[in-house]
């Protein structure tokens, strides 16, 4: 992490502006060292940790908490050298939930859920694009079954206390039992269960995405007034991309899941100019993987080009098969999406026989 140097000591020149910063830390390191000491009960909160069962279920919890209760903030995102901050309004009504989230770095964006209908703002084009998805985003965090996850991650909960955004919660960290998944560590509000901070943790266990409330205003302080958009879409122009299920099996691609993801989704997705993109989502529980099946078009350049292409925690692998072009996407490691991209196969169907001339002998059979 980049240290910046206060710039209202020019007088000091940036040698001594370091050494006086320096100087600052190391008293306070030294005080906490000596508080901690002298008085170890107070060196750190702690709580009893959920072990076993209760550590899963924990996780429900956290899930739950996303989706049952009003909460209100900003958060920074940050995947390799990029940060993005935003800001998240969510509130449960008579009617579900609703969220609004808005995008405060870069190009403006704005998302707007209402349970699984999302709008999506796009105001330098003057669009709304229209979509259904599940709230598994941030604060979210499962994609299935959280009783299935110990079967390829170890968890545990640590007694020691942290702070995120001003709040005590509760470290958990979930590591991968094999190399094709990411790891995690989560810290999940002590009071409400919201998941605070939640990072992506590759083999070495260093981070290599994070998501994190920098401010949070939780229950009555949250105004449902700013649920509403700051931009008038009345003369915006609407998409809707047309979607329905697909049995991919049954359209002749083999797609072998890695150990311990299974398909959540399957949909044909219709781009217009009459092409067709199939689609198939995998999940462990936590992390997530698409496929993406299309045409092969050589003259419009695919991208990304044959082979892996990874930014942050995000892997993207692309290949040709047959006369067409895949491309999975995933929270995973490179070695995870190159084995499901070179093991999947196209076997299309074999045509029907053509049934036998008006008038032809039919042929018996022996």
């Amino acid at each position: 992490m980049a240290l910046v140097l206060p710039t209202r000591w020019p007088a000091l020149g940036r040698a001594a502006s370091w050494q006086a910063h320096r100087a600052g830390w190391f008293a306070a390191t030294l005080l906490t060292a000596f508080l901690a000491a002298h008085d170890p009960a107070r060196a750190a909160d702690t709580a009893p940790a959920p072990q076993g069962d209760d550590v899963v279920q924990l996780l429900s919890r956290i899930q739950q908490a996303a989706r049952k209760q009003d909460y209100a903030g900003v958060f920074m995102y940050q995947q390799g050298e990029m940060i993005q901050s935003s800001r998240l309004v969510h509130v449960l009504d008579g009617t579900g939930e609703r969220e609004r989230l808005e995008i405060l770095d870069g190009q403006p964006r704005e998302y707007l859920r209402h349970n699984e209908d999302v709008q999506c703002l796009i105001p330098d084009r003057k669009t709304v694009l229209l979509e259904r998805r599940r709230g598994d985003r941030f604060p979210g965090l499962l994609l299935g079954d959280p009783a299935k996850l110990t079967d390829h991650y170890k968890i545990h909960a640590e007694s020691a206390l942290h702070r995120v955004a001003g709040r005590q919660c509760r470290l958990i960290t979930i590591e991968p039992l094999d190399k094709l998944r990411y790891g995690y560590r989560l810290c999940a509000d002590v009071e409400t269960n919201l998941l605070l901070k939640a990072q992506t943790l590759n083999a070495a266990r260093g981070v290599v995405e994070q998501v994190s409330f920098t401010s949070l205003r939780l229950g009555a302080d949250v105004d449902p007034q700013s649920l509403a958009s700051r931009w008038n879409t009345r003369d915006w122009k609407v998409l809707e991309p047309t979607m329905k299920p697909v049995d991919l099996a049954a359209l002749g691609w083999r797609i072998p899941a890695p150990k311990g993801f299974k398909p959540v989704m399957q949909v044909a997705r219709s781009m217009g100019k009459g092409v067709t993109v199939n689609q198939m989502v995998l999940s462990d529980g936590l992390a997530a993987i698409s496929v993406f099946i299309e045409p092969y078009d050589s003259q419009r350049g695919h991208r990304p080009p044959h082979g892996a292409a990874q930014r942050g925690a995000i892997t993207v692998y692309g290949a040709r098969i047959a006369d067409f072009w895949l491309t999975a996407v995933g929270e995973v490691p490179v070695a995870t999406l190159e084995q499901l991209a070179q093991s999947t196969e196209y076997v299309p169907a074999a045509p029907a026989a053509e049934p036998p001339a008006a008038g032809a002998p039919a042929t018996e059979s022996k």
